[in-house]
């Protein structure tokens, strides 16, 4: 089985002048690595999924699976409210060598649980990527019920999911009706030290976009229980976890990032720059993190 855990980046994407700045993506996807991220998810929410052209979302995904070059694993978002775009963006990332794809459940037009599994059903008969769920309800409205969830987890090509329900029992639930194989990832990265607590086995993360190495370690302490260590991680990246999410994460962290010099910190509306109450406690959460002196 594919073999996703630890701290993984949903990864953002720079813009320049409009355009997506592809010396920038390179920089970014070979710092993340060189930093210890144990995987990357390409065109995401962070990576302002919403605002990326059809054609220049399949070509992120592409360069960033060129880039790789098989270092690390690499998790194309492919998630859509309308199954047909979605599976366009499935086989493309399969086209392109993705290692698997996140797909978001479809959201807005809420569809009932047996809506869910129809959806999920083409996407898995219709490709030979590993899928990973994505439960959102805050965002989506609606929520893969566990026993939904147990369903989905027999299918062999579904290999887990990142799960932002806030929810810790929901964690050993999941455990229980889909298996210990079953890959859970935590959505939050706030939460991530409870969730990995219950069996969790990582976070597909905001944070690690702007502290990709304290973020390795910490998962890495997690996921070993040396709970001191990743205690003490954890103290250092709580400001951070709760300042990138002052405002939309996409806008905040290419804020930070561009403070670190990867990148600028460009968005596409309805996105807009940061407020500077939001920049003020970016700079003092990146100082408690060690990452500006």
């Amino acid at each position: 089985m594919l073999d996703i855990k630890g701290s993984i980046p949903a990864l953002v994407t720079p813009f320049r002048d409009g355009k997506v700045d592809w010396e920038a993506l390179e920089r970014l996807v070979e710092w993340h690595i060189a930093e210890g991220s144990d995987g990357l998810v390409a065109v995401g929410t962070t990576g302002e999924s919403p605002t990326v052209a059809k054609d220049e979302h399949k070509d992120i995904i592409r360069r960033v699976v060129g880039q790789v070059r098989g270092r690390i694993p690499v998790i194309a978002g492919t998630g859509s409210n309308a199954t047909a775009q979605s599976l366009d963006m499935l086989l493309a990332a399969e086209a392109a060598g993705a290692d698997a794809a996140l797909i978001v459940t479809p959201y807005y037009n809420k569809p009932n649980q047996a809506g869910l599994l129809a959806h999920y059903r083409v996407l898995h008969d219709s490709s030979n990527l590993p899928i990973i769920l994505y439960n959102i309800p805050g965002r989506s409205v609606i929520d893969i019920l566990p026993d939904t969830m147990a369903e989905l987890a027999r299918w062999p090509g579904i290999i887990g999911v990142k799960d932002a329900t806030g929810s810790m029992e929901r964690v050993s639930r999941q455990r229980a009706l889909c298996g210990k194989s079953f890959i859970q990832l935590s959505a939050e990265d706030a939460a991530a030290l409870g969730f990995n607590a219950h069996g969790g086995r990582g976070c597909i993360s905001v944070t690690a976009n702007v502290a990709p190495r304290l973020c390795a370690e910490f998962q890495k302490a997690s996921l070993a229980e040396d709970l001191g260590l990743a205690r003490d991680c954890q103290d250092r990246l709580l400001p951070l976890h709760s300042a990138v999410f002052l405002e939309p994460p996409a806008a905040c962290v290419k804020y930070a990032l561009s403070r670190l010099g990867h990148c600028l910190e460009d968005t596409r509306l309805p996105l807009t720059p940061v407020t500077g109450v939001t920049r003020q406690a970016i700079d003092r959460a990146m100082e408690i993190a060690g990452l500006l002196r």
